[in-house]
């Protein structure tokens, strides 16, 4: 008796080339469609929040989501068959978007007004860049994550030190100013101090002495210099990084992408290509 194993692997890695590979014509007419879907979705959403819109149309809004979210939860479940191991999809960014740009409808079942959170299904418009031969940005893309992840224990101290200033200059501007000018409580003051120190500037809270106008004008200008911090770090680990060229090609054992235009093997789980 011959197997049908042959036949069965043959069946998932024509599926696989439909839904993740954007190379070929079936591949690129399913983003393209994806794409137009995940649009049509939000702006479906969007509309559905306008009161004048929803009571009008509200039923009809109502039954396009949940024929979105039945269309994109058939989808998901379609691209975890078609891999051989659905879990390291699922963990991936892309799994993870997926997955949340179909939870929020069926939670409206019990948390009304969830569904408002579909808008995260814009991430999934992402996929445009395969679609468009644009997959060299992506190169860029995995360049600056390499530098975020390279600079982040130099970042995580800075924040550890500007939210010691800010713990510090808000006291002294409690004891400064005091309840009666708005200051009416530490937290409060620290509130004010992280929204003068990065030059936001609400004005829901202004100092009123001599004192505390002075220290308000030493946090603004400081607050300059601040900022740059994290850009330069960010910046100095750009220019040690050297982007090179990725192909669209999705591993068929994990579904990764971002792999080198040359490479034979998944770089993430060794798979041939």
């Amino acid at each position: 008796m011959m197997s049908n194993k042959p036949e069965h692997q043959s069946w998932r890695r024509r599926l696989h080339e439909v839904i993740f590979e954007a190379d070929t014509p079936a591949g690129k007419n399913f983003d393209v469609a994806l794409i137009v879907a995940i649009l049509a979705s939000v702006v479906a959403v969007m509309l559905e929040s306008v009161a004048a819109i929803r009571t009008e149309y509200g039923n009809l809004l109502y039954a396009i989501e949940w024929g979105f979210t039945i269309l994109f939860t058939i989808e998901y479940g379609l691209r975890l068959i078609c891999v051989r191991h659905p879990t390291l999809y699922a963990r991936s960014f892309f799994g993870i978007v997926d997955l949340l740009a179909i939870l929020p409808t069926y939670i409206s079942i019990i948390i009304p007004g969830a569904q408002y959170l579909l808008v995260i299904r814009l991430l999934r418009v992402l996929r445009v860049f395969r679609v468009l031969k644009l997959v060299n940005y992506l190169a860029e893309a995995d360049t600056l994550m390499r530098a975020l992840r390279a600079s982040r224990r130099k970042i995580t101290v800075f924040l550890f030190a500007v939210m010691t200033i800010v713990v510090i200059i808000g006291s002294l501007m409690y004891f400064i100013e005091g309840e009666e000018h708005g200051f009416t409580s530490i937290p409060t003051s620290i509130y004010w101090a992280i929204v003068t120190l990065t030059t936001v500037g609400y004005g829901d809270i202004l100092p009123q002495t001599g004192f505390g106008q002075a220290l308000a004008s030493v946090i603004m200008i400081t607050g300059y210099a601040i900022l740059a911090v994290p850009t330069g770090i960010v910046t100095a680990e750009l220019v040690r990084l050297d982007p090179s060229m990725i192909s669209s090609q999705h591993c068929v054992n994990c579904a990764r992408e971002g792999h080198a235009a040359d490479a034979k093997f998944c770089k993430f789980c060794g798979e041939s290509l």
